[in-house]
């Protein structure tokens, strides 16, 4: 395993000249504003705080960067869609976000974190169909799963693989319960 518990924060970056060194591999954890990409992180890396967490959409503001004990880093992007900011930041953050994914070399693959209440939404397809022509691996973390029920789980799954077919793996995920944690951290490895 990766040493999971020893991850590390690097920095945080409002501009890509703040973007640390594009070595190694970089994955990167992305969704909607308000999906719990930080409570995700949290749940993965068995830290409490690594990410800081808030019932407000648009808490993560920066692009902020995570090193593992094998080179590898692990990135937390500004969620993409409603926040609680100025249409003039959301433009900011859409600009950054695509900047980053337009310069990491360094870039392996991304976790999709997306809330399973909402199923897929059109901003999700928006973020897929810029992505996949990168050709580089995705993930998809369906969040908030444990508020579902059994049928509800079905038709997301359905939902996503749909839409995705066979470029992108796709799981079950609530951070709260910490279901689907295992799946979750070897998909890292």
């Amino acid at each position: 395993m990766l040493g999971f518990e020893n991850i590390k924060f690097i920095k945080s970056a409002n501009q890509v000249s703040q973007f640390p060194e594009n070595s190694g591999n970089e994955i990167a954890f992305v969704g909607r504003s308000n999906a719990g990409k930080s409570t995700v992180l949290n749940v993965i890396f068995n830290r409490k705080n690594i990410a800081k967490t808030s019932k407000t959409p648009g808490r993560t503001q920066l692009v902020n960067f995570f090193k593992l004990d094998d080179d590898s880093c692990i990135v937390d992007l500004p969620g993409y869609g409603f926040a609680n900011v100025s249409r003039e930041k959301r433009k900011q953050w859409d600009r950054l976000i695509s900047n980053y994914f337009k310069t990491r070399a360094a870039l392996t693959g991304v976790f999709l974190v997306v809330d399973g209440r909402r199923g897929i939404t059109d901003l999700d397809r928006v973020f897929i169909d810029f992505y996949l022509p990168l050709e580089k691996s995705l993930h998809v973390l369906i969040n908030k799963s444990d508020k579902l029920n059994k049928s509800e789980q079905t038709l997301v799954l359905e939902q996503f693989e749909s839409y995705l077919g066979e470029v992108a793996t796709i799981q079950l995920f609530s951070g709260t319960k910490k279901m689907g944690i295992e799946i979750a951290q070897n998909r890292l490895i």
